[in-house]
């Protein structure tokens, strides 16, 4: 008998540089012990944009950990469409109702993981990549002026790397009375890892160096502190939080092939 088993581990630091970490996220279990993992970058004036992260991963912990059970791909990415646009608002009128949380936003990526399916929300520039049997992909695409520079071929993506201008993000959680997140389904399988994590990990480390890293056969908290530390010694400039979700499987007696 083969029994699927999610393994899922969050990490955040504050890296070298920052006085305070603006990053939030964690991995939340509904009633019926599905899967959410969530990273959110905040952004703001004095310490606005933690305000606006830890919010963020707050309600939807809340709402998720109320929830009993997703069971198609149509309803998991209605509730998270719905779930994200509920928080926006809220955001956006935390910062018209306090001076000093003015301007205050937030990144997103968010992902549910069932056995079979996987969905994924984000805005910003925050990523979610996915490690199977083609490869190391990223999942989603940024919402930011050097990827609409890109897109249009203006710029290479060497050139994007070293951009002065690519920390520009041009939808954030929070900053405009609306607002709606990017949302896909796909499949998933076992021995595939998910890695979520801020613009403070992809700033610093390329998607080859973190597909070489996620490859091991190493723990996923293991994986995961490697690739903070290698953004820590290459400047640490931005905080660096992660969440790897692994879809594994282990044996309860009988066959494994049934």
């Amino acid at each position: 008998m083969r029994v699927v088993n999610l393994d899922a581990k969050f990490l955040t630091d504050r890296g070298q540089i920052r006085t305070h970490n603006e990053d939030a996220g964690g991995v939340f279990y509904n009633q019926s012990k599905q899967l959410l993992a969530i990273i959110a970058d905040g952004m703001g004036g004095h310490q606005a944009g933690d305000i606006a992260s830890q919010l963020t991963v707050s309600l939807i912990q809340e709402k998720w950990e109320k929830e009993s059970h997703l069971i198609t791909p149509d309803e998991t990415e209605k509730w998270l469409t719905e779930t994200i646009a509920h928080i926006n608002g809220v955001i956006y009128e935390q910062s018209r109702e306090h001076e000093d949380f003015t301007s205050m936003g937030t990144t997103v990526v968010t992902a549910i993981v069932t056995d079979e399916f996987v969905t994924i929300a984000h805005i910003g520039d925050s990523r979610c990549y996915i490690y199977n049997e083609s490869g190391f992909t990223q999942v989603t695409e940024d919402h930011s002026l050097v990827n609409e520079l890109m897109r249009s071929g203006q710029i290479s993506k060497a050139d994007a790397q070293n951009h002065p201008r690519k920390n520009i993000v041009l939808k954030a959680l929070g900053t405009e009375k609306e607002e709606w997140a990017d949302v896909q389904t796909m499949s998933w399988d076992i021995n595939n890892k998910l890695l979520l994590c801020s613009d403070g990990l992809t700033d610093k480390m390329s998607d080859e160096e973190l597909a070489n890293l996620i490859a091991q056969d190493k723990s996923i908290k293991s994986i995961g502190q490697q690739m903070i530390n290698v953004a820590n010694e290459r400047g640490g400039e931005d905080n660096i939080s992660l969440v790897i979700v692994q879809n594994s499987f282990v044996s309860e007696g009988g066959d494994d092939s049934c």
